[in-house]
């Protein structure tokens, strides 16, 4: 067990909601149609003054709070978002300047693994903090998927929504049986294009063809096939995660997954064939929050009472890629 833990959680919700209903109407659709086949009520939208460092310096606020520390004693700042605010810098760099850290000199990155960033990112933090290399690290998560998405596409659209989450990562303390029991990723480059934003990087380049780089600036999905190669993979992904943790589901007090779809919650539920509530959801609130999902759906269950200290959860989920990942740890 890695002698590292989780020492305060905290979430950023943008001011802007948006309710199914309103996309009923955007789609000329029956009344309840996004809420029935979402699985969603509301998720968030940021306004143009939301940007991603804001609402991350927001949520690592909160973290820092609920951690007792101040941000001057950080020690590392990593963005695990899976789209920047913009290429260059990266986005710690411009969180960490939302913090009032700007001549701090506490060094900032991001690790992208799409919508397991923030599983990665603790991973890796984890192993440099039990290594002895950090003390307090801020991982946080920030998201606006609502400005990738093609307004006329409903079936993409509908499951998403913008947000931030942060924990706040330390050494444990003597005899506190707290710390991260195992961890296991792995990546199906097969799928790669299932889902995709084409744009951003060097791939297609304006000044050469800007309506190609306009084109592929939204965020595209084979939601079926994306659903389908996860569904195929997801056990055989499980039992692995299980046996290298060395604990079994039933050991399990709370399950935290990323939240990506109603169908993909059912599907988690049903293979694990666990009691109603170990499986924490929060997607009819917040929507699809990419790499913020998951940090996101761990604050409320921190804040909600469904995750004490001393309890053994498990952090779940996938992302393009196509990739799966998990964390099983002691709060």
């Amino acid at each position: 067990m890695l002698s590292v833990q989780i020492l305060g959680t905290g979430e950023y919700v943008p001011t802007r909601c948006v309710y199914s209903s309103t996309l009923d109407e955007r789609w000329h659709k029956p009344a309840g149609w996004t809420s029935r086949h979402a699985g969603i009520e509301r998720r968030y939208y940021a306004t143009e003054d939301e940007t991603t460092s804001l609402m991350a310096a927001r949520a690592a606020q909160a973290a820092l709070t609920a951690a007792s520390l101040e941000a001057g004693q950080l020690d590392c700042i990593v963005s695990a978002c899976s789209v920047m605010e913009q290429a260059i810098p990266c986005s710690a760099a411009l969180i960490q300047r939302q913090l009032g850290l700007g001549e701090s000199g506490i060094p900032a990155f991001d690790i992208n693994a799409t919508c397991l960033s923030f599983l990665a990112a603790l991973d890796t933090m984890s192993m440099a903090i039990a290594a002895g290399r950090y003390r307090y690290v801020l991982i946080v998560s920030s998201e606006i998927a609502s400005a990738g998405l093609r307004e006329d596409d409903a079936e993409t659209a509908m499951l998403f929504g913008d947000g931030a989450g942060a924990v706040v990562l330390g050494p444990t303390t003597a005899h506190s049986g707290t710390g991260i029991q195992g961890t296991h990723f792995e990546t199906y480059a097969i799928g790669a294009e299932l889902c995709q934003v084409r744009s951003g990087g060097t791939r297609i380049r304006p000044r050469k063809d800007m309506q190609a780089f306009l084109d592929g600036a939204c965020f595209e999905m084979q939601g079926r096939h994306t659903y389908r190669m996860a569904a195929q993979r997801l056990p055989a992904f499980l039992e692995r995660l299980f046996t290298r943790a060395g604990v079994s589901l039933s050991s399990i007090d709370r399950i935290i997954p990323h939240q990506a779809s109603a169908k993909a919650l059912a599907h988690l539920e049903n293979l694990l064939k666990v009691p109603a509530g170990k499986l924490v959801k929060v997607l009819a609130e917040r929507g699809n929050q990419m790499a913020a999902s998951i940090p996101v759906t761990l604050h409320h269950a921190v804040a909600t009472g469904k995750v004490k200290r001393g309890d053994a959860i498990a952090l779940i989920g996938s992302g393009a890629g196509l990739s799966f990942g998990g964390v099983i740890l002691t709060y």
